[in-house]
C-alpha cells in the first residue's frame, strides 16, 4: 500500500497534478472502466491532470478577471457578433480539446480499436473543473451536441458532427444549446421561436429570441423552434442546428475564425444578433447572452416535431456533465482546504491538528467520495446504454449485448436527475466552507476559493433547478417503473456486504432501504399534490440509500483486497446521512474524525484488522 499524501508539501492547490492527487477518482475509474480502457487511459489522464493543474489553472484565474467581451456591431454599425476572448482562454481551448476530451469518446483515439466510453469524457471534464468550471460548460455542450447528431442526424450534418468531435483544434466546432426563452424558462413547451422553410434558399429560417445562451458564439448551436401548423407544447418542437457562420459558405471551424485578426466578414456570418452578454456572478470563461433570430438560417436535425425527444437525450448527458463538474469543483475546494489546513499555524500547531478542523475535513472528504462514487456509477450505466445503442446502429467495432440498453436506461433515467440535484448543492456547500477555512483570504478575489464558490453557485440552476429535477424523478418512477431496477441494484449491493467491520452500517442501510420502499409504495396511493410535495425529499432519500449501499459494496471489495480505508468512508457516510443518533451523537463516544483522519483525508493505508469493530472512545 502507498503512504498517505503529505499536503504540507504543497503551497496551494495549483502547480500540481490533479489526477495524481485524486485517489478517489482513480479508484472510481478503475472500477467503471474496462481493464484495457483503464490501462490505455491512465497515462493520458495523468498528462491531462498535469496540464489542468498548471497551464489551465493559471490561465483560468486570468480569464476570470479578463473575460470574453462582445462587440455586436462594427464601426459602421453592421452586425459582426464578435466575441473577443483573451489569449489565455484560446490557449486553454486548444490544449484541452486536443487532449481528446470530447473526441476520445466519439471517435477511435490513437492506440485503440474503438472509442472510449463516455465515462472517459466525464472523467476529463471532472479534472478540467478543478481549474475552470466555466470552461466546462462549452466542453459539455460540445459533447452534448455531438451526441444528438450521432443519434439523430441522417447524414446531412456530417460536416458539423465531424467538427464537434475533432481532435484537431483548427478543425473543431464548439457546440451550444439555446433552450431558454424569457417567457419559457423550465417550461420548454412555451417556447415561441418559429421555423419556416425557405424554398428559394433551401434551408429553414428561425425567428424569435433566446434569453440565456451560454457559449453564445458556438460554431454549431442547437435550438428548438416550432414549425408551421405544429401542435402546441413540447410535441410541436423541432430541433435545428444554427451555425455561427452562413451554412451556404461551408462549415465554419475554429481555424478559419482565427485566421481573421478581427471579426469575420459579414457575408460569412449567419443572420442573427447577439444582443448583449449577461453580467454573471461566475463562470466568466463562458460568454452567456441574449440572441435574436430574424430569418436566421438553420438546418433541421432528424425529423420534424422530434425536438423535445432529442433534447431529452442531450439533457441526460448535460445533467451528468453538470454533476461531474460539481465533483471537480468539490475536489479542488477540498484540495485547497487540505493544503491550507496542513500549512496554516495557529496557537502553536497547524490547524489540521485540531479536532474541529479534523472533523470538517473528514466530512468534506466523505462528501466528495460519496458524490464521485454516485456520479461515476451513473456514468457507467449511461456508457453501457450508449455503447449498446451504437452496436444496434451497426457499429461493428462495438461489442456490447444489445439488451443492456433497456436495463441500463431505466435505472440511469432515475439516477441522472438525482446526480445533478444533489451534487450541485454539495458543490455550493463545499466551496462555501472551503472559503471559510481560508479565513478572510478566502473571501478575496486573489484566492481561488472566491471563484470556486461563484462558479459553483450556478450548478443547481443549469440544466434544471432542484424542483424541476425532483419532478423528473417522479416521471422516471412512473414512466419507467424505475423503482424496480433501483430496488434490485440496492439489494444486490447490500447482499455483497459481509465483513464484520461493515455489519452495523449495513444493518442501518438495510433498515432505511425498507423505509424507502415503504415511502415509494405510500406515494403510489397519494394524490398528485402530496406526491409533488414529497418529491424533493424522496430524491435526496434515494441518493443517500443508493450511495450508502454503493460505498459499502466497494468497501467490502477493498477489505477483501486488504485495504480498510473505504470502510471508514462508508461507515462515516452512513452515520452522517442515515443514522438517527441519540442526543445528536454527543453521547455516542464516536471519535472517528480523530482516529481516522489520516486514512480519510490523507489516503493513508488501513489494515482491515484495525477496523473489525467500530471505532470507540478510549476508556
Amino acid at each position: 500500500m502507498t503512504d498517505g499524501i503529505d499536503y504540507d508539501d504543497f503551497e496551494a492547490g495549483r502547480h500540481v497534478n490533479y489526477w495524481e492527487l485524486d485517489r478517489t477518482l482513480q479508484r472510481e475509474l478503475r472500477r467503471v472502466y474496462k481493464a484495457d480502457e483503464f490501462a490505455w487511459a491512465e497515462p493520458r489522464l495523468s498528462e491531462f491532470g498535469d496540464l489542468i493543474g498548471h497551464t489551465v489553472a493559471d490561465n483560468a484565474d486570468y480569464v476570470d478577471d479578463h473575460g470574453p467581451e462582445l462587440e455586436t456591431y462594427d464601426e459602421y454599425g453592421d452586425v459582426q457578433n464578435r466575441v473577443r476572448y483573451p489569449a489565455e482562454q484560446l490557449e486553454n481551448e486548444r490544449a484541452v480539446y486536443e487532449a481528446g476530451i470530447v473526441a476520445d469518446s466519439f471517435e477511435t483515439p490513437p492506440g485503440r480499436d474503438e472509442p472510449m466510453a463516455l465515462s472517459h469524457y466525464l472523467a476529463q471534464l471532472h479534472l478540467l473543473c478543478y481549474a475552470d468550471g466555466g470552461f466546462g460548460c462549452p466542453v459539455a455542450m460540445t459533447a452534448g451536441a455531438a451526441l444528438v447528431l450521432e443519434k439523430f442526424d441522417d447524414g446531412d450534418l456530417e460536416g458539423y458532427y465531424d467538427g464537434l468531435v475533432s481532435r484537431e483544434y483548427d478543425d473543431l466546432l464548439e457546440g451550444a444549446m439555446f433552450l431558454t426563452e424569457e417567457q419559457g424558462g423550465s417550461d420548454v413547451g412555451a417556447n415561441e421561436t418559429t421555423a419556416e422553410y425557405d424554398e428559394a434558399a433551401g434551408c429553414w429560417r428561425l425567428t424569435g429570441e433566446k434569453w440565456f445562451c451560454s457559449n453564445i458564439d458556438a460554431e454549431g448551436t442547437l435550438a428548438l423552434a416550432r414549425t408551421r401548423d405544429a401542435p402546441e407544447g413540447t410535441d410541436g418542437l423541432s430541433m435545428f442546428l444554427v451555425p455561427h457562420g452562413d451554412p451556404d459558405a461551408g462549415v465554419l471551424t475554429k481555424g478559419e475564425r482565427q485566421e481573421h485578426a478581427g471579426a469575420l466578414p459579414g457575408k460569412r456570418l449567419n443572420d442573427q444578433r447577439y444582443r448583449r452578454l449577461k453580467d454573471k456572478l461566475g463562470t466568466i470563461a463562458v460568454p452567456t447572452g441574449e440572441v435574436e433570430f430574424d430569418g436566421t438560417k438553420a438546418l433541421l436535425v432528424g425529423e420534424e416535431e422530434q425536438g423535445f425527444k432529442q433534447m431529452a437525450e442531450m439533457l441526460n448527458l448535460e445533467r451528468l456533465s453538470n454533476a461531474a463538474a460539481s465533483c471537480g469543483i468539490m475536489g479542488r475546494a477540498l484540495l485547497e482546504s487540505k493544503v491550507h489546513a496542513a500549512n496554516r499555524e495557529a496557537f502553536g500547531n497547524t490547524i489540521d491538528q485540531y479536532p474541529l478542523m479534523r472533523e470538517d475535513l473528514v466530512d468534506m472528504a466523505v462528501d466528495y467520495e460519496a458524490a464521485t462514487a454516485y456520479v461515476f456509477e451513473t456514468a457507467r450505466l449511461f456508457s453501457e446504454r450508449e455503447r449498446a445503442e451504437r452496436a444496434a446502429r451497426g457499429d461493428e467495432s462495438v461489442d456490447v449485448d444489445e439488451g443492456v440498453a433497456e436495463d441500463a436506461y431505466r435505472l440511469m433515467r432515475l439516477l441522472i436527475p438525482i446526480a445533478k440535484l444533489r451534487t450541485g448543492r454539495m458543490a455550493v456547500d463545499t466551496t462555501s466552507y472551503a472559503m471559510e477555512i481560508q479565513g478572510g483570504n478566502g473571501y478575496v478575489n486573489d484566492f481561488v476559493t472566491h471563484r470556486l464558490l461563484r462558479d459553483a453557485q450556478v450548478l443547481p440552476i443549469w440544466e434544471g433547478t432542484e424542483n424541476i429535477l425532483s419532478l423528473d424523478v417522479l416521471r422516471a418512477l412512473e414512466a419507467e417503473a424505475a423503482h424496480e431496477p433501483l430496488t434490485e441494484a440496492i439489494q444486490e449491493r447490500l447482499d455483497a456486504v459481509t465483513h464484520p467491520a461493515l455489519e452495523e452500517s449495513a444493518a442501518i442501510v438495510d433498515a432505511e432501504f425498507t423505509d424507502l420502499a415503504t415511502a415509494l409504495a405510500a406515494l403510489a396511493g397519494e394524490d398528485d399534490d402530496y406526491v409533488q410535495l414529497s418529491a424533493k425529499r424522496l430524491a435526496h432519500y434515494i441518493f443517500e440509500v443508493f450511495t450508502a449501499a454503493l460505498l459499502l459494496e466497494q468497501a467490502q471489495a477493498k477489505l477483501e483486497d486488504g485495504d480498510g480505508r473505504l470502510a471508514l468512508v462508508a461507515t462515516r457516510f452512513v452515520t452522517t446521512e442515515l443514522e438517527n443518533r441519540e442526543a445528536r451523537g454527543i453521547t455516542s463516544g464516536d471519535r472517528l474524525p480523530l482516529e481516522a483522519f489520516d486514512a480519510i483525508v490523507r489516503y493513508a493505508p488501513v489494515e482491515p484488522g484495525a477496523i473489525e469493530t467500530p471505532l470507540e472512545a478510549d476508556d
